[in-house]
Formats: structure tokens, sequence, C-alpha cells
């Protein structure tokens, strides 16, 4: 009983129902604006990028049968068809290849649409869940929120903070941590931020090379006491290295309250399986070492990046494949 009331006073403190209008869709993105914007562009002095999305394959993450399937990629046509003669419109050496892909849209770095969770029968902003039917989301779909996810990024690396290859299984971040890990990098947050929260999860299983525990099992995240902070510092987006974002097992009676509350109630924008161990590249990558002596690289700076993160998505979609880029910034504080 006492969890459940702690569940709804997390609710109470961070419902932004009707706080950008009775039709906002774009819930924390609303942080984002055209000069976030514009300040995030100006965090950039070298042309350096990193992706920080996994590769598309039938190897995934998602445990085999699974009805989230992996990616499976399948040739329409190609050069062979070319020399057996069978291509369509082929002209002796003139040909092309086509492809096509199927999969499950969480079988991938993603962004989660607000549709994609419900609590009390509703999503964000008091829409009945009746809204997202068999012909996809008609409110709160990832198409109002793909172009929006521009930003200045802080990544919260804990596990170089703690001088550890990557947070145990069951660990639930809290408050304290991220503060600390802030201070200890040099980082302040600022309103429209995106964090990026690096467990160490994903390394631990890149480098086991088997994902068949990957997914529905105990992961290191934020616990639920996180969300009131975030909602203080008005961050735009959050995002991790683990399946589902938060601590599990959440000990409350949700199995995943962040997504229920921080989804439905505060329109938290979210982000999965994001390959955040990238960020161990800025290190030792030539052209971040080569600084000159007009760039100051700090600690700090390390952390503090520009982030835009292109999408893959249809209309009435809950998840949106992500491709986020981030370039350095090298300028001191």
């Amino acid at each position: 009983m006492q969890a459940h009331l702690t569940i709804q006073s997390i609710i109470e403190q961070v419902n932004n129902w009707g706080r950008w209008g009775p039709d906002d869709e774009l819930g924390t993105l609303n942080y984002i604006t055209p000069e976030k914007r514009i300040l995030a562009s100006q965090l950039v002095r070298r042309g350096v990028t990193f992706s920080l999305s996994l590769p598309l394959d039938r190897f995934g993450l998602q445990p085999p049968m699974n009805m989230r399937l992996n990616p499976q990629h399948i040739m329409l046509t190609s050069g062979t068809d070319l020399l057996a003669g069978t291509q369509v419109g082929q002209k002796g050496g003139y040909g092309y290849a086509d492809d096509m892909i199927i999969m499950a849209l969480q079988a991938a770095t993603h962004w989660n649409a607000l549709s994609h969770m419900f609590h009390d029968y509703h999503m964000y902003n008091n829409r009945h869940c009746s809204l997202v039917n068999s012909e996809g989301a008609m409110k709160n779909s990832i198409a109002v929120a793909a172009a929006s996810i521009v930003s200045r990024a802080i990544l919260l690396d804990f596990p170089r903070a703690l001088d550890i290859p990557w947070l145990p299984e069951d660990h639930a971040i809290t408050i304290k941590e991220i503060e600390d890990t802030l201070a200890r990098q040099g980082m302040h947050i600022e309103p429209g931020d995106i964090l990026l929260f690096r467990t160490g999860h994903m390394t631990r299983f890149l480098a086991s090379g088997d994902w068949s525990e990957y997914t529905y099992t105990n992961a290191p995240g934020p616990s639920l006491e996180v969300l009131p902070w975030l909602h203080q510092k008005q961050i735009a987006a959050v995002a991790s290295d683990t399946w589902a974002f938060e601590a599990v097992p959440s000990k409350t009676p949700l199995w995943l309250p962040i997504h229920a509350v921080g989804f439905v109630y505060m329109g938290l924008m979210l982000g999965e399986n994001f390959l955040l161990s990238r960020s161990r590249e800025l290190w030792a990558h030539p052209s971040i070492l080569s600084s000159s002596s007009n760039d100051h690289l700090t600690v700090s700076a390390i952390y503090r990046i520009s982030i835009s993160s292109s999408t893959f998505f249809l209309p009435s979609s809950n998840f949106a494949i992500s491709n986020a880029l981030f370039s350095c910034s090298f300028s001191s504080w």
C-alpha cells in the first residue's frame, strides 16, 4: 500500500497534462526551444560524429521466437539475378538491387512514442487508450516528435565515475548518484537537456556476444524517485544502454513504473538500447586527441555533446528507430 501511495504521489508531482495545452502531443520535448537548438549546434568544435545505434540484423537483442522480431533483411532482387537474366528491366549489364526489412520496432535503438504506455486506461494528456488501435496511434504517435530531438545532451557515465566496467544488473540509480556523477564530470544541468544514462549493461552483453538474457530481465537504471528530479530540471528526454531504461526490478507494484508514470503523466520522451559505449571512443579518436592550443580539452567537455537524432517511423507508430548522432564540444566551462 505504501508503494502504491508513493506511485500516486509521484504522479501528482510530475503530471504535465494540460501544461502545454489540451492538444499537446510533444510532452517534455516542449522544453527544447529553437534557441536551445541553436545553443546545441554551437557546441560542435570539430566535425567528429559517432552513431549511438545498434546495427539492424537478425542476431539482435530480442529473444528468438519473440513477437518483437529481430530485423530480417531480405533481398528482393540483386546482382546475381542480373547475371541470371531474371531481373525485370535488365538489359545487358544494366540492372539494380532492391531489398526490404521486416522487424519489430523494439528490436533496435529507438525512441518511444507517448502512445506506447497506458495507465488507468489512459495515455499522455488525458487521452483514452482506445485511440491506439489496429491502425496504430491516432494521437501521441512518434510522428509528431520525430523532428524535435535535437538538443544539448549530457552523458552520465556511471561505470567510469565508479571505475567499474558496468553497474550491477539490479542496481537502482538514485538522485544522489546522478548528482555525484555530474559533479565528478564537472557538469551542470540546463532546461531542455537530454540525459544519456550509460550503465555499461549493453557493454556486458556485447562483450559476451550473447543477447539471450538481455531483454525482460534485471537491468540497472534510474529508480522511480528520479522522475520528480527530471521534472524539476525540465529535462527534455532521456535514454540509456538498457532495454527498459529504468531499474528492473522496480520494487513497486508496477513492473515498469517509470514507463507508466513518465510516459502517461509526465510526457517524457524516453529512448532505449542506445550504444553508449561509443562514448569511450572519444578518448582515443585522433581528431580529438590532436586538439589545438585554442581548444581547452577538459574532463567536463568530454561529457557535453550536441545530439541530433534522425529517425525512421510510420505515421501512426508507437516507436521510432533512431540513428542518434553526437558531436563533441571541446570548450571548457
